[in-house]
């Protein structure tokens, strides 16, 4: 694990098939109980996934070490069974959703920067 207490927070984005929408949606209504073990577990917290039209995803989520969390998922059985399950819904994604989804650098967080601009 990171050293650095300032937590990492990670936003992603999927695509899932239009026509798949519907499915995908419920298939997160809810997600197999041991799959959401298994993410809080490997130290995801404050995870959301919104639908952001046509089937574009966007995700957030916060942990002390994504590359820790990203290797603790990688080797779960349970999470490789849940993105094999989820496979057929995304567009153009080479592998596991989870090892794989586009992820976007972070320009601005409110917190930090009040932190800093009050000492």
């Amino acid at each position: 694990m990171s050293t650095d207490t300032t937590p990492q927070r990670v936003c992603f984005r999927l695509r899932v098939k239009p026509e798949m929408l519907d499915e995908y949606i419920e298939r997160h209504s809810p997600v197999w109980p041991e799959m959401l073990e298994e993410i809080a577990a490997s130290g995801r917290r404050n995870y959301s996934i919104f639908h952001v039209g046509g089937g574009e995803l966007v995700g957030f989520y916060e942990t002390d070490d994504d590359a820790a969390s990203q290797a603790y998922l990688a080797a779960s059985e349970v999470a490789a069974r849940w993105e094999e399950s989820m496979a057929p819904f995304f567009v153009a994604l080479d592998g596991r959703a989870d090892q794989n989804s586009e992820q976007f650098p972070e320009v601005f967080h409110l917190e930090s920067q009040l932190a800093a601009a009050r000492g």
